[in-house]
């Protein structure tokens, strides 16, 4: 599997959400909210933390490594969408976070 950088991550991420939106057009009459994304976000990583304490064995349900894997992989693709969508720059956030805790953490 290659690596992917983030300028792809985005360009992907954007063109799967367009695809939603038209789902949602369809089914609901509008596209969901920048809260509704947000939402959506939220309950993805609660999931995160359901599968990893199943994974680490506190939580009692068999082999959700597959779904683990997958809700990670969710997480990123929907932080990438929420970022777009307010405006911020996912690289530029990234970046300014690494940068900032490496320098607090070389004091």
């Amino acid at each position: 599997m290659k690596n992917l950088d983030l300028k792809e991550i985005k360009e992907r991420t954007l063109k799967i959400r367009q695809q939603y939106h038209q789902l949602e057009k369809t089914h609901h009459g509008s596209e969901w909210t920048v809260e509704e994304d947000a939402l959506a976000f939220l309950t993805d990583a609660g999931l995160v933390g359901r599968h990893t304490m199943s994974q680490q064995g506190r939580w009692p349900k068999g082999n959700t490594n597959p779904e683990l894997q997958h809700k990670l992989g969710e997480c990123i693709w929907w932080l990438t969408v929420l970022a777009d969508r307010m405006d911020i720059d996912i690289n530029e956030s990234i970046e300014s976070f690494l940068t900032k805790t490496e320098n607090l953490l070389e004091e």
